[in-house]
């Protein structure tokens, strides 16, 4: 898979914009500001209808315009598919697949799937948990296209049961009963969709370890590293099979994992009336992130914190390929981030992709092994050299 050609137009700084790529690397050169990780922005929204820069679409719509368009090409096994996403201020987004529209936007995702690494990332390990959950759902939708769907209705449902919530709890706090009488359907909906998130997210974090582990022995790469290691804590734990989100554990049941959430939900209730908000679901869960013993967040080292990031990445990345559909690697300004080592085995990775993308603020940056089409970016002009 990879991306042939990328057209923009009112998207973040760019008037206009047309690159062409080839397989293999591509590195865009430029200083901070020119406007390099607008365009690979572009690319990663194209890959997942988001940024992994901000949380709403409005930043992506160039000053002053009514919308911002991104058109991407995507070859994949020799079929090329053309995605166009038009962002517009205040409305519904459209797409297109070959110029014909699609019912909604999430239509076309997974036809083009990328794995962005970029110095926000060091927030997967420092941040807090929300970080975590994203990094989780993404490569969930990126595995499983499907899962936006079930991500959506989760949080919808989650969005009106927390309204009836701060509504019942503030009458409860004045002294009136409340009106609960939805809150039974309010809480089928809710454990139905979170518990097909829930044991997706379980699954996930299962086929994700072993590579994020071989990954991060690989880049920190010393006889006296801590081993790394990632689990999953949910709110609804002591309901769940003790084996499911472990490597060597039985696959997640949905339906089971719903009735325990249920379940949960119906014993939490008063909780979740007198904080007017829902304290149970995959929303409040945790990726758990540990180097030995000890949380990675709080006691890991700078590069330490670094190559945990690096490697959570990389294990996603190598996971996709193992299932079948290569993403495009996607690395924004991070070389100048790593030392030698860490340079060295992200270059090794990248140099054996099917299409890399690089940006860089110069060409120093980017390790001689990825040595491939270059482009200069300055003065709001893209130069093919």
């Amino acid at each position: 898979m990879y991306v042939r050609q990328l057209q923009v137009v009112d998207f973040r700084s760019w008037e206009q914009a047309d690159l062409t790529f080839e397989p293999g690397p591509s590195v865009l050169i430029g200083q901070n500001g020119q406007g390099k990780t607008n365009l690979i922005e572009a690319i990663g929204y194209t890959a997942t209808l988001g940024s992994h820069r901000v949380a709403t679409d409005a930043p992506m719509i160039r000053h002053g315009a009514a919308r911002a368009v991104v058109r991407t090409a995507v070859v994949n096994e020799g079929r090329e598919l053309t995605i166009e996403l038009e962002i517009t201020a205040g409305k519904a987004n459209r797409a297109r697949l070959n110029r014909g529209p699609v019912p909604r936007p999430r239509d076309v995702l997974g036809i083009l799937r990328t794995v962005l690494f970029a110095p926000e990332d060091l927030s997967l390990v420092r941040g807090d948990p929300g970080e975590r959950r994203r990094f989780l759902d993404d490569l969930l939708v990126l595995r499983a296209p499907r899962y936006a769907g079930v991500r959506s209705d989760y949080e919808r449902v989650l969005k009106q049961r927390n309204a009836l919530l701060k509504t019942a709890g503030a009458a409860r706090r004045a002294g009136s009963k409340g009106d609960i009488s939805t809150l039974d359907v309010w809480d089928g909906h809710l454990a139905t969709h979170g518990g097909q998130l829930l044991a997706a997210r379980l699954d996930l974090v299962a086929d994700l370890t072993p590579y994020v582990v071989e990954a991060y022995a690989g880049v920190a790469g010393s006889d006296k590293t801590l081993a790394a290691s990632i689990g999953y804590r949910s709110s609804i734990a002591a309901g769940l099979e003790p084996g499911y989100g472990k490597p060597d554990g039985e696959r997640a049941d949905p339906e089971a994992v719903s009735d325990a959430l249920l379940a949960a939900l119906a014993e939490g209730r008063s909780a979740d009336l007198e904080r007017g908000v829902s304290l149970i679901g995959p929303h409040r869960d945790e990726l758990e992130l540990n180097l030995g013993d000890a949380p990675a967040k709080g006691y890991a080292s700078h590069g330490e914190s670094w190559s945990f990031a690096l490697a959570l990445r990389l294990g996603a990345y190598e996971l996709l390929r193992a299932e079948g559909s290569e993403p495009v690697l996607v690395l924004d300004d991070v070389f100048a981030e790593l030392d030698r080592r860490r340079r060295a085995r992200l270059a090794e990775v990248a140099a054996a992709a099917e299409q890399v993308l690089i940006t860089a603020a110069v060409e120093e940056d980017v390790p001689s092994e990825l040595a491939g089409t270059r482009f200069v970016v300055a003065d709001g002009e893209v130069q093919r050299v």
